[in-house]
């Protein structure tokens, strides 16, 4: 069974930790921060309110091979 979690700002599944960071309801844009035991940094993932997405972290977290 993989262990799931909800905490305040996201939630838990598996090893990952899924987190709500910061918004601006009036500017529409979101952070989530993506962790795990192994990528402690983490990963940060910008969305604007019309849907562009930046990711921020690791090369390794961003290139797909």
């Amino acid at each position: 069974m993989i262990h799931y979690k909800e905490t305040k700002y996201g939630f838990e599944w598996g090893s990952a930790k899924i987190e709500r960071c910061c918004s601006d309801e009036k500017k529409g844009w979101i952070v989530l921060f993506i962790k795990t035991p192994r990528h402690k940094n983490g990963l940060e993932i910008y969305i604007t309110k019309t849907g562009k997405v930046r990711v921020y972290g690791k090369k390794e977290w961003e290139e797909k091979k």
